[in-house]
């Protein structure tokens, strides 16, 4: 038998007190957090790669940096000496990525789809 997680939705101010959670509480590890707050450990991660400082308190209560720091986005319109034309080449060229990316998902996607029809028709009840 398969079993499968239902997919829950948290508020973007709980993904914050998570995040400040991990953050503020010392000693804490993303397994811990997680599993007082019931969720799963990659799902926390990714909210402290959107939400997270980079820091985080130590066990003795000092500051400290976190193993899992933040992402930063990259900055778009400050590139230092890029002219017009190679924005819209470097531009062109993430657009084409995203959108090969999203070819990539699609197809993945739909044979998941056929592959769950198919397992479903063979279950015999």
């Amino acid at each position: 038998m398969i079993r499968t997680m239902a997919r829950k939705n948290y508020s973007e101010e709980f993904r914050r007190q998570a995040v400040d959670l991990y953050e503020s509480t010392p000693g804490a590890t993303v397994r811990s957090i997680a599993a007082d707050l019931g969720i799963v450990r990659g799902t926390l991660r990714q909210w402290l790669a959107a939400y997270g400082t980079g820091k985080k308190t130590a066990a003795d209560g000092s500051p400290a940096r976190s193993p899992l720091a933040a992402r930063t986005a990259p900055v778009e319109a400050g590139r230092e000496g890029e002219s017009a034309q190679e924005r819209i080449a470097r531009l062109e060229a993430e657009n084409a990525a995203l959108r090969a990316e999203k070819t990539k998902l699609v197809t993945e996607r739909e044979i998941l789809q056929k592959a769950a029809k198919y397992f479903a028709g063979e279950t015999i009840w």
